[in-house]
């Protein structure tokens, strides 16, 4: 039997363990200054001035939502193309939800058709109140076009960045929110720094900020300046709003800023072998990733598109073949639209014939920080053969 090769997995070295480890030993294991200092660490390094780390990307999204008032009565529009998380956000704040096809290069949701759409719906009195565009496998969507589409039709943006530290986007980083309200990062383990499980939500605006730490930790206060009268004294707090307990633990954040000292190493690396992936796989019958030139992807996933009509195999047959060798291939995503869920809400396929041509070609292939030249060569060699013509 062949060594399994994952399409992703976490490094943790010798210096992630320390710094856990100095917590453990420490006063605080969860709520404590540890937590601060991953904070400052991540918006330093986006060039933002805020940060709040919450316990996954999930709740950093549904959290985001309810800060910039979304509910009951508005809709969110996202990518099809994503996890199911960048969509429930909304269903989770009781607003409506729909969708924007993807553009055929990227696989990013599509500016072009988010204009056209939200030209029929000014017209149609039904425009979305966010839009969360995904970067998807680390490259970023185009915030430019896509702020400007913000100013005239009023919208919030919040990047799902969940693939996208380490990437920029004309030069900066993904997170600097320069063309959006707030950048949600997650640091689930096959993301490219891991806090275990873990989300961070980046922003520039300091009343999003001060209402985001507050929807974290149960809508409580200690902040007497925000109080509904006068503070009873050092121990008092009070409940402003309906908030969660969305919070991470001091042992997640220590491990994160440890991971965050490498961020570089780790983008470099998937890099280095993105770029080998393109040069052995330029002959065979697959789409190979491209890269709009205002983007410097971060390489969270590697994904390829069959040719089906240059081969006589069909997807599935491909994508298990190549687990059956040990090649631990995966599929991003499938169409957030045609679950059965989303289907109970009115969808169907053929909703959005981008994102289902594109589900129906593409495997992701094994990419990470520990992937050796010699089983990315493996990858190749079994994806060569499975391929290969009769």
């Amino acid at each position: 039997m062949n060594q399994w090769i994952p399409y992703g997995r976490q490094d943790i070295n010798q210096s992630d363990i320390d710094a856990v480890v100095v917590v453990l030993k420490s006063d605080w294991i969860t709520q404590g200054p540890a937590i601060e200092r991953f904070e400052q660490a991540v918006a330093n390094y986006c060039g933002a001035k805020y940060a709040v780390a919450v316990s996954s990307a999930t709740a950093a999204l549904h959290i985001a939502c309810l800060a910039v008032g979304l509910g009951k009565g508005d809709s969110l529009w996202t990518s099809p193309n994503t996890f199911v998380a960048s969509a429930n956000c909304g269903l989770y704040c009781g607003a409506d939800v729909d969708f924007v096809d993807i553009d055929p290069r990227t696989y990013n949701l599509s500016v072009d058709e988010l204009e056209g759409k939200l030209a029929w719906a000014d017209q149609q009195g039904c425009l979305p109140k966010v839009i969360v565009p995904v970067h998807f496998a680390g490259q970023s969507c185009e915030m430019a076009r896509m702020a400007e589409l913000s100013q005239r039709y009023g919208f919030k943006i919040i990047e799902d960045a969940a693939h996208g530290i380490g990437g920029r986007y004309q030069e900066q980083p993904i997170g600097s929110c320069q063309f959006s309200d707030m950048t949600v990062f997650s640091f689930h383990p096959v993301k490219i720094v891991t806090t275990g499980e873990g989300g961070m939500i980046i922003t520039n605006r300091k009343d999003l900020y001060e209402k985001l730490i507050r929807l974290r930790t149960h809508g409580i206060t200690r902040n007497s300046n925000l109080m509904k009268g006068e503070s009873h004294g050092s121990w008092y707090y009070q409940q402003l709003e309906l908030g969660f307990n969305y919070r991470m633990t001091d042992i997640q954040a220590a491990l994160g800023a440890s991971q965050l000292q490498r961020l570089d190493e780790f983008v470099e690396r998937r890099r280095f072998l993105a770029n080998r992936y393109n040069q052995l796989l330029q002959d065979l019958p697959l789409i190979l990733p491209w890269q709009h030139p205002d983007t410097d992807s971060s390489w969270h996933l590697y994904v390829v598109r069959l040719k089906l009509d240059k081969i006589s195999k069909t997807h599935g047959q491909v994508f298990e073949e190549l687990r059956q060798v040990g090649i631990g291939v995966n599929l991003h995503y499938i169409p957030v639209h045609t679950h059965p869920y989303y289907q109970q809400l009115g969808f169907a396929w053929g909703d959005f014939p981008q994102a289902e041509c594109y589900y129906q070609k593409a495997i992701s292939l094994p990419l990470y920080y520990g992937l050796t030249v010699e089983e990315q060569d493996r990858v190749v060699t079994k994806l060569q053969d499975i391929l290969r013509l009769p």
